[in-house]
């Protein structure tokens, strides 16, 4: 039985998890009788299987037993993003139909304007503050810590930040089964990164997204140690692997670009042979910082695509990639399919959108509409990228169509101009943008974040230009670098381009 229950009955005083930062932890005893005690409170309260319930919360120990005490009781759980403005958690939390907000306590304020606008949800936070709300550790304190009666299989309810509109919501079918029951990253953590119960995994991004929140909750289920960071910082990271001699962790490109980017003498300073699996995904990294963080950390790094919706996965290991350089993988979970814009499926080589066949079904909840765009005639289903597979199966993405610029009628890829250009030395982070263009349909934009102590000059946009032109040649060159003191990022390290396009395409039709 894969379940915190049962390595609470096993391993009472192992650590489930701990905050890096402030040392709170939780055992794996503490974690089951505290599941057991919310899972309590949700039934008097009237939660059925089925229902819903929200949270919005930092990088905090007290999400794990509200959303295990969710998984038991057979509901839902959708954990809505902190950097959201209030109309946009608002729409989730109205969209989800959540009977409950939990959230931080810094955020009390937040909740009480989220509950004055949605009067049928009841408003917590996660400890006593002044704010008025009742609070869920005082409220959970008076249940009992033995199982409900009537216990069930949850799941989460996650929303798909996409690259255009609202957030969408996909809700899966609940499980059938028992709590212990393998689960498809259970079933993946255990045959290519060698998860067990010995492994202490580093979060190193925020709990409200999808891949962080479900890995650490797979981690839990074998059994093992979960180090939270509140936020990440490319030492310290560096400095937990070391001291908590971590074997698992999750990435994104990003983040592998700025352990990089620091002092060759602090990065080695710290012990990092501890690793067995760092696991990456989130968006295609570039081949030059893959192929540095293989020199640096050995053949540990391992990666996969998917997406929130969870319609397919691709996944390679070290050694693959070292075959295959650029390549997210072949297919672990259905077949990856690539069609041009007629539905007419391409042979091996040929670039066009990405599809999953006789993968598992999604839908987007309340979005009939969007649910329809992303499956074809065939009920193959696209996360809206596009890429092409080579002649043993394995995936090459390029970008996300809706990133794609129209140049002169030549394709680009935004991406591949995105990898060449963060790895100059003078380059802290960089996006890749369309401006529409009366000639041309769009012109591509370099927006650039010059590393530390670089002057934003000219002579840089020229540096850059040149080197663009030699790795890329002419027609990706840039037609225009621009800069800036930080480019929009989400805590998890991905690039908010849509908004940055939406700036520049509003900027060019301006009066």
């Amino acid at each position: 039985m894969l379940h915190p229950r049962h390595h609470a009955i096993q391993a009472p005083d192992k650590l489930a998890c701990v905050e890096a930062w402030s040392g709170k932890h939780l055992s794996y005893a503490e974690l089951d009788a505290a599941a057991n005690q919310g899972a309590h409170l949700f039934r008097q309260l009237g939660f059925v299987r089925g229902d819903v319930v929200a949270v919005m919360l930092d990088n905090e120990i007290a999400l794990f037993p509200i959303a295990w005490a969710a998984e038991r009781a057979g509901l839902y759980l959708t954990s809505i993003s902190t950097r959201l403005s209030q109309p946009d958690a608002t729409y989730i939390v109205a969209d989800c139909g959540a009977r409950m907000l939990i959230v931080s306590d810094v955020y009390a304020q937040t909740g009480i304007a989220l509950g004055a606008r949605l009067p049928s949800i009841s408003v917590y936070t996660v400890a006593p503050t002044a704010s008025g709300l009742p609070d869920w550790t005082t409220a959970t304190a008076a249940c009992p810590a033995v199982p409900i009666g009537d216990e069930s299989p949850g799941s989460d309810m996650l929303y798909s930040s996409g690259t255009t509109g609202r957030p969408k919501g996909v809700k899966p079918a609940l499980p059938d089964g028992a709590l212990g029951d393998d689960t498809p990253l259970v079933a993946m953590g255990r045959a290519l990164y060698g998860m067990n119960a010995d492994m202490v995994y580093l979060s190193t991004s925020p709990l409200y997204h999808a891949a962080p929140l479900r890995w650490a909750m797979t981690v839990n289920r074998f059994g093992g140690t979960i180090v939270l960071m509140d936020k990440f910082d490319a030492e310290r990271a560096l400095a937990l692997v070391e001291q908590w001699r971590i074997t698992h962790s999750t990435w994104v490109p990003t983040h592998f670009v700025r352990l990089l980017k620091l002092p060759h003498e602090v990065r080695a300073r710290y012990d990092v042979t501890s690793l067995r699996a760092a696991i990456h995904a989130g968006a295609p990294c570039p081949v030059p910082i893959k192929q540095a963080m293989i020199d640096w950390w050995g053949p540990v790094i391992e990666e996969y695509y998917a997406g929130t919706e969870t319609c397919g996965i691709t996944a390679l290991s070290s050694s693959e990639w070292l075959a295959k350089p650029g390549s997210v993988g072949r297919a672990v979970l259905g077949s990856v399919r690539i069609l041009d814009d007629h539905g007419v499926v391409l042979p091996a080589g040929e670039t066009g959108n990405v599809y999953f066949a006789d993968g598992p079904a999604f839908a987007y909840h309340n979005d009939p509409v969007k649910t329809a765009a992303a499956y074809n005639d065939r009920g193959w289903a696209t996360l809206g990228d596009i890429g092409r597979l080579d002649e043993d199966g394995y995936l090459f993405l390029s970008d996300r169509k809706n990133f794609m610029i129209i140049s002169g009628g030549v394709n680009i890829y935004p991406q591949e101009i995105e990898n060449l250009l963060v790895t100059h030395p003078k380059v802290a982070d960089v996006a890749v943008v369309g401006e529409p263009d009366d000639e041309m349909g769009e012109i591509v934009i370099a927006v650039v974040q010059p590393a530390p102590g670089v002057p934003a000059d000219a002579a840089l946009g020229e540096e850059l230009r040149a080197f663009a032109r030699a790795g890329l040649g002419g027609v990706k060159t840039p037609r225009r670098f621009d800069f800036r003191d930080t480019l929009p990022r989400e805590p998890t390290g991905k690039l908010l381009k849509a908004a940055l396009a939406a700036q520049y395409r509003l900027a060019k039709v301006a009066p």
